[in-house]
């Protein structure tokens, strides 16, 4: 890859297509809490299975993205986005004819939910690619594309469900999904998928007839562009699995033609596998053993836990509470979408100044979020809760810091492995919290006790972060210093910090 190719040309078009993709995908799920009282007086269920919904949409994609991220690494952005764009069409226009919450979980809440976990992955991965000195220009610009979406999406789908009612409000919505093929277009690889660098280890391998000859099984070393044996380096975690992988396909395809291979060598190839894969689980554990990371996992939990039902419930506390008949023209879904918005841009500014320490940012911002979420129950006004969903939603900005803050932890040889472990618990947290409320509801048939117990998770999470990460309690000295990133023209980690 020539510099040329980097930050700029057709580089800007990778940007704005990644940005569309994200648009596209993730203005419905975003602005979920829209649909939310529409399925609550179409299908006549508790609030807390219909929140099932809800989280679904936004968690699997987040606890999925180890998955998503092998996808992308193994076929490319390209037909990842492409399948991506049938699922999420496919999952909305299915949803349209839900006959109940159950089946909406599915259609809803899993189908589009993998789809938009697919599309982060492949979006952010070409946008890497392309990006190196204005790298995080390009990711600001794409990562936006989540918050324009639900602020624009959740005034379409109102007007939407008014004029068509809701199953056409879904179809239309489906429809317009399926420009995310379009989109994929425009997503020209500049590297070599894993999947296609196995075959072509394989192919050339079988042709030389030196499978098991010079250069012997340890000494292939894959990289984005060439399959040239360099034994004097050390195989990386993501490079030893592809280089065991090729070399089982080559003896796969070379027993196919009829060569003949010993027990020995089969059983060496497995021994590599469960190597490769012994060195990625101890990888992962040295991860949890450092207490910082523990506590970084736990604030994103808890946070997540508490903060994302508002996004949810926001509307349906404004109609329960009387301070309005239906939803207004600008919803507060809107509002706290261009909020978090703000703040993902406000926040990835602060972190950059040398004296401010990203942990405590992060901190700072789930106390401030949590103090928003115990004070809704004592709102009596309809101008009160807009501004503290858009408090809320500047709170939820945090989320441009975990790339940063994971990479401070762990250093970026690791970050793959533990920025797929931070969003793990974020969206295992994501998943949990609407049901929770939900349920609060069920039980007390009023919306106080949820916050409360949202507000309160959200400051006891920022209370245990900034207490396990003070050095003191953990033996470390601060570190306030930005950590230095190498920039290259390789971008194997993004698909998993996506």
């Amino acid at each position: 890859m020539t510099s040329k190719v980097l930050d700029g040309g057709w580089g800007w078009a990778i940007v704005a297509a990644s940005f569309m993709a994200q648009f596209l995908a993730y203005g419905s799920p975003q602005s979920v809490g829209v649909l939310y009282p529409e399925w609550l007086h179409t299908y006549q269920q508790g609030k807390g299975l219909t929140a099932w919904v809800g989280s679904l949409v936004s968690g699997v994609g987040l606890i999925a993205s180890p998955i998503c991220s092998a996808c992308v690494d193994n076929f490319g952005a390209r037909p990842v986005t492409i399948f991506s764009g049938v699922m999420v069409a496919g999952g909305l226009m299915l949803s349209a004819f839900a006959p109940n919450v159950e089946f909406l979980i599915f259609s809803y809440g899993i189908v589009v939910g993998l789809g938009c976990g697919l599309v982060y992955a492949a979006t952010l991965t070409i946008t890497c690619q392309y990006f190196d000195k204005r790298r995080g220009l390009a990711l600001g610009i794409v990562t936006t594309g989540t918050s324009v979406g639900a602020f624009i999406y959740a005034t379409a789908q109102n007007e939407l469900t008014m004029l068509y009612g809701l199953h056409g409000c879904l179809l239309i919505i489906g429809a317009l999904a399926l420009n995310l093929m379009a989109c994929a277009g425009f997503m020209r690889p500049l590297n070599m998928p894993g999947y296609y660098l196995k075959q072509k280890a394989a192919l050339e391998r079988n042709t030389e007839e030196q499978i098991f000859e010079k250069p012997q099984l340890g000494d292939l070393k894959m990289t984005a562009g060439s399959t040239t044996a360099t034994p004097e380096k050390t195989l990386g975690v993501k490079e030893l699995l592809i280089t065991v992988d090729a070399k089982d396909l080559a003896i796969q395809t070379t027993k196919k033609k009829g060569s003949f291979f010993s027990g020995f060598d089969i059983i060496k190839v497995i021994k590599e596998k469960q190597q490769a894969y012994s060195k990625y689980i101890h990888s992962m554990s040295e991860i949890l053993q450092d207490q910082v990371m523990v506590a970084f996992c736990i604030g994103v939990f808890m946070f997540s836990l508490g903060a994302f039902p508002p996004g949810l419930f926001i509307e349906d506390v404004a109609q329960s509470q009387g301070l309005i008949e239906e939803v207004s023209l600008i919803p507060l879904v809107s509002i706290g979408a261009i909020a978090a918005c703000v703040g993902k841009l406000g926040l990835g500014i602060l972190v950059d100044i040398r004296w401010i320490n990203s942990i405590y940012l992060y901190a700072f911002t789930m106390f401030a979020g949590g103090v928003a979420l115990l004070i809704i129950p004592l709102t009596n006004s309809y101008l009160g809760l807009q501004i503290l969903s858009a408090i809320v939603g500047f709170a939820n900005g945090n989320w441009s810091l975990t790339s940063y803050i994971t990479t401070k932890i762990v250093g970026l040889e690791k970050l793959t492995q533990a920025h797929g472990i931070v969003m793990f618990f974020g969206g295992f947290g994501i998943i949990l919290g609407p049901p929770v409320v939900g349920w609060f509801f069920d039980w007390t048939q009023s919306y106080d006790l949820a916050f409360y117990f949202s507000g309160s998770v959200v400051l006891l999470g920022a209370f245990l972060l900034t207490l396990l990460t003070l050095p003191c309690c953990n033996g470390k000295c601060p570190e306030n210093d930005k950590p230095e990133v190498l920039y290259s023209s390789s971008c194997d980690k993004v698909a998993s910090v996506a």
